[in-house]
């Protein structure tokens, strides 16, 4: 979901013309802060994948490879701090963030250069710190998500929408991974867990495409900022149930499971229509109530049917867009699609397209 709410002064001048403004900035682990002059880039949002947010980001002083590991672009913890918006003119800019990333490459032609920074949004940081002995999360969906993250970053700041839900106990074995394990939490309660531009982490349940509010209207109409789009259905990979179960034998905890199907006659994924039946399975300890294996199911199901329905929308960039966000799309002929944001990779430097992958697509009524 958005968390930062542009204004309309920000959407028109969107509309009207190419005045990007884009700052990056380095920070050091001594504390400093230093603002990079960059020549491109972008920072791409994907929701499939575990690490949401990547990016890179092109610098034409070839004196900013590292040498050795003190140098000012040293791998070893440095973060980048990349915001982007619209310069207004009048010497006052809106600048909305794009993301807080651990840069982990650096590297170019020593002698002209360019030099090519890549960095991966906080969560990696959770990723990379495997177990070196069994842990066991206990408690509820909250406090045991928030305590993986900050075992590994104690500074984090974790910030949840949900209703919280108890959890059954769930030991992770050595070398597991405590991103991939706050996942699996979070999905007890319904829930995704991502890092969001502010370098916050977050637990929410992903926007119902039938309920939602459209977050911003992409039009192909004078003054829209539309520019192109695809449609396109699929089959391969989707589901229309999902069979989630828990057992926790350490609780002494009797077998639950609940089954989520497409129930939508108009879906044309629907249960008991000509798709078929055609249903995927989920396991977990943490899951010890009916209740709770109902949340990850419909999860689930969210995420395998989704792909039922597709679009590709190519528009005049957007840089507070967050993955989940239902857009309305205005075609030249006229009729309207609901879509959710799936994946979209937000360009640096001027002139480059702003394709948006989504799901869900359905006509707006």
């Amino acid at each position: 979901m958005t968390l930062y709410t542009v204004t309309d002064r920000f959407l028109k001048r969107i509309a009207e013309s190419h005045a990007p403004a884009t700052e990056v900035l380095l920070l050091l682990t001594d504390g400093r802060t230093l603002p990079l002059e960059h020549t491109g880039g972008s920072v791409t949002v994907d929701r499939g994948s575990a690490i949401r947010r990547t990016c890179t980001v092109t610098v034409a002083d070839p004196a900013l490879i590292p040498r050795t590991p003190s140098d000012q672009l040293a791998t070893y913890g440095a973060q980048l701090r990349i915001s982007c918006g619209v310069d207004y003119g009048d010497g006052t800019s809106e600048l909305v963030p794009l993301g807080v990333f651990r840069l982990d490459e650096v590297g170019g032609d020593v002698n002209d250069g360019p030099v090519t920074l890549s960095g991966k949004d906080l969560s990696a940081i959770v990723s990379d710190d495997k177990f070196t002995a069994p842990y066991t999360a206990t408690g509820t969906v909250v406090s045991a998500v928030t305590a993986l993250i900050q075992r590994s970053i104690p500074t984090a700041a974790v910030i949840s929408t949900i209703t919280d839900a108890a959890i059954g106990r769930r030991t992770f074995d050595v070398e597991a991974d405590p991103w991939d394990g706050c996942r699996e939490i979070a999905a007890a309660a319904g829930a995704e867990v991502y890092c969001n531009p502010d370098g916050v982490f977050v637990i929410a349940v992903l926007p119902d495409l039938a309920t939602a509010t459209p977050v911003w209207d992409i039009e192909a109409t004078e003054g829209g900022v539309y520019i192109s789009a695809n449609r396109a259905m699929s089959s391969v990979g989707v589901y229309n149930a999902v069979l989630a179960r828990g057992e926790n034998t350490s609780e002494n905890v009797a077998p639950v499971s609940y089954l989520a199907i497409d129930g939508d006659p108009d879906s044309p994924t629907y249960w008991a229509g000509p798709y078929g039946h055609r249903p995927m399975f989920y396991t977990s300890s943490t899951l010890t109530t009916t209740p709770a294996c109902q949340n990850a199911a419909t999860l689930k199901l969210a995420q395998a049917k989704a792909p039922n329905a597709t679009g590709d929308i190519s528009s005049l960039p957007n840089p507070a867009l967050e993955a989940g966000d239902v857009l309305r799309i205005r075609h030249e002929d006229g009729s309207r699609e609901l879509h959710q944001a799936a994946s979209f990779s937000v360009p640096l430097d001027l002139g480059s397209s702003f394709p948006i992958s989504t799901i869900s697509a359905k006509e707006d009524a």
